[in-house]
């Protein structure tokens, strides 16, 4: 038997006017995907634990098999553990995002324009330059890097970026507030000579410890890959023990290759991996930049570049499972996360489920089960 899930980032979404009352999932043209809900079995997943923020990292934890109230001690430090970083000295990290804070104080991009990754590295090599000594800066994706720390930095409030857009820019508070909006505030000139970066300073947030994660192969008895765009969802993999494969064309945008991330996914499970996740951000940052057009369009890529060949070659392979659900939702409207339960789909290729549609209002009556148990019930393990 072979395992894949689908990860479709932030892609659940509301009823929207300009789709005449239909949420993306219903608008978009998704035949594989309503071909696969139509032999399998639909239903809600509660992705986000009570208490706990509805940020990826919660709902990648989830879907991943491991219970975020149990496991979760914070956002940047997955990320960290992607990038390998030291964290010697119980030092701590922060997630620093390169963004673009207006003159009025209104956070106008939490993405900073969505920076070249190499132009976002010469930004991050400045301020660690300048700033660093007690902290360290080390580079990621586009706008997404992370801040090393002592552990007295660790008690802050932060609010996420990508929550205040077209708001104030509220600073952090808490004990370890004032060298935070000092870093912040420092960071401004340092920012604004970097050429080709059109943010203007970093905002730091999602801080915390390297969580302490069970082995997959231990906990599931499978083994398996995963391939994304994404720092986050990499330091997920490497902190279980999931081999990440590198994909050149994953950029983590509109113009992700999305059919050589499926191709990825077959080749790994044709090199004797069990399971294997293929997560895609383009639908969760179409949400963030209030785009309905392109949220679709990332849907229809997931459909037609992405399942319709992971299905042909699955059925060549023998018998498969496959899931299907987002880590939250972003819906256009808020432009940010919400802690709603998410559709998810559970499909296998020998024993046909009752047949549904997957959408958010298909699946609203469902009553939600934990987002963290699904993997076991995908690979037969309670």
């Amino acid at each position: 038997m072979k395992y894949v899930v689908c990860v479709p980032d932030g892609c659940a979404d509301e009823p929207i006017d300009e789709l005449g009352g239909r949420t993306p999932l219903e608008a978009a043209h998704l035949p594989n995907l309503q071909a696969l809900a139509a032999r399998g079995a639909v239903g809600r997943a509660a992705t986000i634990p009570e208490g706990l923020p509805p940020g990826s990292d919660v709902g990648n934890m989830s879907i991943f098999g491991y219970d975020p109230a149990e496991f979760h001690t914070g956002r940047a430090p997955i990320e960290a553990a992607a990038m390998r970083l030291d964290f010697e000295g119980d030092r701590i990290a922060y997630r620093c995002n390169l963004v673009t804070v207006g003159t009025d104080g209104t956070m106008v991009d939490f993405a900073g324009g969505h920076p070249d990754t190499d132009a976002a590295s010469e930004a991050i090599a400045a301020l660690d330059h300048a700033l660093g000594g007690e902290v360290s800066f080390h580079p990621g994706v586009q706008y997404r890097h992370i801040m090393l720390a002592p552990p007295s930095w660790l008690e802050a409030d932060c609010v996420p970026p990508h929550d205040l857009t077209g708001q104030p820019a509220v600073p952090p508070s808490g004990p370890a507030a004032r060298r935070l909006v000092d870093l912040m505030d420092r960071s401004r000139p340092v920012v604004s000579r970097c050429n080709g970066v059109e943010a203007n300073q970093i905002w730091l947030w999602g801080q915390g410890r390297v969580p302490r994660l069970p082995a997959f192969r231990d906990r599931f008895g499978v083994s398996g890959g995963l391939v994304t765009e994404v720092d986050l969802v990499r330091g997920l993999g490497v902190l279980t023990g999931l081999e990440v494969v590198e994909v050149p064309g994953a950029t983590g945008w509109f113009d992700t290759d999305y059919a050589a991330m499926g191709e990825a996914a077959l080749a790994g499970l044709e090199r004797g991996h069990d399971l294997f996740i293929v997560h895609v951000e383009a639908t969760d940052e179409a949400g963030h930049a209030g785009s309905v057009e392109e949220k679709v369009r990332a849907l229809e890529a997931w459909d037609r570049d992405i399942l319709a060949s992971l299905v042909d070659g699955l059925d060549a392979m023998g018998p498969w499972r496959l899931l299907l659900l987002p880590d939250h939702a972003t819906p256009v409207r808020l432009r940010t996360h919400t802690r709603d339960s998410v559709p998810y789909l559970l499909v296998d290729s020998t024993e046909p489920g009752p047949g549904g549609t997957y959408s958010e209002p298909a699946t609203a009556a469902c009553p939600p089960v934990a987002a963290h148990t699904l993997m076991g019930r995908l690979v037969g393990v309670r």
